[in-house]
């Protein structure tokens, strides 16, 4: 049985053939309007949803990373690292420093106004996150990522 809300939204005249169907149709529908107001939001500083989470991802770390290591922590997964270091770098918001063990290593370090940047977000960052989850109670985020987390438990495709 399909969801009243989600056939409303996509005009559906039948309902899916799978419950896995209208899951992934739900998901994605999700996704897609969370991505949109981010990028709004995001935009209006000059970042985009991954410049910003190397931002969050330098200042937790307290201390300068190696690209890769920033890599394997992105939300969203990227195929050009280098060069949206190389955009926050440009813009003075991060610096980048070649290690000296290993030539073929950058470290990536938060500049002081890279942090700041991150200081003036975080209110309206804050106001954003709940606009978009806060009608959610504790109890229902909990079961919502629980359920997330199940559901990025996919076995590999077969080839």
């Amino acid at each position: 049985m399909i969801s009243k809300r989600l056939g409303r939204e996509l005009k559906m005249k039948r309902d899916f053939k799978q419950p896995a169907q209208e899951v992934l149709a739900s998901v994605l529908l999700t996704s897609d309007l969370y991505q949109y107001r981010l990028r709004q939001f995001f935009r209006e500083y000059g970042l985009t949803h991954p410049q910003y989470n190397i931002l969050r991802i330098l200042r937790g770390a307290g201390s300068p990373l190696p690209i890769l290591e920033i890599a394997s922590r992105l939300v969203s997964k990227v195929p050009g690292i280098t060069g949206l270091i190389d955009k926050l770098e440009s813009r003075g918001l991060v610096a980048r420093k070649r290690c000296d063990a290993d030539r073929r290593v950058w470290y990536v370090d938060l500049t002081e106004d890279g942090a700041k940047l991150l200081d003036d977000i975080e209110t309206p960052n804050e106001h954003l996150e709940h606009a978009l989850a806060g009608h959610l109670s504790a109890e229902e985020c909990r079961q919502l990522v629980t359920l997330l987390d199940k559901a990025r438990e996919i076995s590999p495709l077969s080839e």
